[in-house]
């Protein structure tokens, strides 16, 4: 079975990197020393600042297994390369929400990426998906659990 890509923008690549690097210089060395000055106290049996030592270290394994995978698989979006008649992972969206008469901001991202507390919306999102491939003027109407929505697009550009 193929494995699904991970689309990530520029950005999104970077912080991914640099989160990996960091887990696997600066933290596996910090927990490599916290484990050793717990080791230091004695019985282990009953050494609370040693399995919580322990817990972090299978933490950061695990998370550096995640981002390693996630690292393989990836496609990102270059910026400068994408078109912005449509909308398209990558791009930040203007829209109209014409229920609410209110303007709104999103961007287009991968799913790995995506984080609603920044206005970054999954293309795999009822929303994002909706919005993929539509152009300045379109309205898009969009079944999402809080009932249907209705958005005109205004507006398509790059991020930065």
């Amino acid at each position: 079975m193929l494995e699904k890509k991970n689309i990530l923008t520029y950005a999104g690549l970077k912080q991914r990197e640099d989160e990996l690097q960091d887990l696997k210089v600066n933290r596996r060395k910090e927990i490599a020393q916290k484990i050793k000055e717990a080791r230091e106290q004695g019985d282990l049996s009953e050494n609370a600042e040693y399995d919580a030592a322990k817990d972090e270290q299978r933490d950061i394994e695990a998370r550096i297994e995640q981002l390693e995978n996630l690292l393989k698989n990836v496609e990102v979006v270059v910026e400068d390369e994408i078109d912005l008649d449509s909308i398209s992972v990558g791009c930040k969206v203007k829209v109209m929400d014409l229920e609410y008469d209110e303007e709104m901001e999103f961007t287009i991202v991968g799913s790995t990426e995506s984080n609603s507390l920044q206005n970054k919306i999954s293309n795999e999102s009822p929303v994002g998906r909706e919005l993929l491939g539509k152009k300045v003027g379109d309205i898009v109407a969009i079944d999402t659990q809080a009932g249907k929505m209705e958005y005109e697009v205004l507006e398509i550009q790059r991020v930065g």
